[in-house]
């Protein structure tokens, strides 16, 4: 603009300096721009030419938003740090073109916090493979308690009570998470298998137990699907996982002990074809002692 010139800015320490900032104006002492070492006490102490208007403001060509607060940290030498995370962000960015150190890595260090602070408590992986899922059982180093829930899979109609109980199973699954957060891994598997509701706990990298949580049921010539809520047994089961927390490494007695029930030797859920033929004999059996 017509009338800006540049000059040498030297004086007392107790000397006001006018500072237009991006259209901001400040109005402060030779003395605090110059306190520590940065750019402004270059600017300040007759090292660098500043640009000034005919009206005898220095203009800096920055955003004045914050920089009051860069004024009040040479003040003082602290200052209170925006609660934004994304102001906190400017302010540093101002820091660093003033070279203000100190202003800087306290700006550093509120980010990190806020950052730490937004993080979730408690996360629950949704697997989308079961490579995927292989990939976090054997990488974790805690025991992992896996709930499979898929209700489309299912060939029949459900049981009057089978949706309460997949709610259930969901509801729980939800609490053990928040309760045993940090302690286990809790993942969630809606895509894999042929099963409907079903719950797999693993030490080491290993399966310990498996709580299938669904039946086939006959009503007249009809087969149903029962979904149950076996509540007692899974709580047993996340409980007993706990024992792998505080090893180093895989124990084939803690397996198993913990695997008693058949779990890590196959334990499924029963197949159509045998549910259909046990169904069938029970007929045949009603039949023969009807006659």
């Amino acid at each position: 603009m017509s009338g800006d010139h540049k000059t040498l800015i030297k004086g007392s320490p107790s000397q006001y300096v006018k500072l237009n900032v991006g259209g901001t104006l400040f109005y402060t002492t030779i003395g605090t721009l110059t306190k520590s070492d940065n750019m402004l006490r270059t600017m300040f102490s007759g090292r660098m030419e500043v640009l000034t208007d005919s009206e005898g403001w220095i203009l800096i060509d920055r955003c004045g938003k914050h920089f009051g607060t860069i004024l009040n940290y040479l003040r003082d030498g602290t200052v209170a740090l925006p609660d934004s995370y994304r102001e906190v962000m400017e302010l540093m960015a101002e820091a660093k073109y003033f070279l203000i150190e100190e202003l800087t890595e306290s700006c550093q260090q509120a980010l990190a916090k806020k950052e730490r602070e937004a993080e979730p408590i408690c996360r629950v992986p949704l697997i989308t493979s079961h490579k995927e899922e292989q990939l976090l059982i054997m990488s974790t180093s805690k025991p992992v308690v896996k709930l499979l829930i898929n209700r489309h899979n299912n060939k029949y109609s459900y049981t009057s009570t089978s949706d309460d109980n997949l709610l259930k199973n969901i509801e729980l699954f939800d609490k053990l998470s928040l309760r045993f957060s940090g302690r286990v891994l809790f993942i969630k598997d809606v895509i894999g298998s042929n099963e409907i509701c079903c719950w797999s706990f693993f030490g080491h990298g290993k399966k310990c137990a498996e709580v299938c949580c669904t039946s086939i049921v006959y009503a007249t010539d009809k087969k149903h699907t029962k979904v149950e809520f076996p509540e007692a047994r899974i709580y047993e089961e996340t409980l007993g996982i706990l024992l792998y927390e505080s090893r180093n490494g895989p124990d084939q007695d803690l397996i198993q002990a913990t695997s008693s029930r058949g779990a890590v030797g196959g334990l499924s859920c029963t197949s159509d074809e045998e549910e259909e033929r046990s169904g069938l004999a029970r007929r045949s059996n009603k039949q023969n002692n009807q006659s």
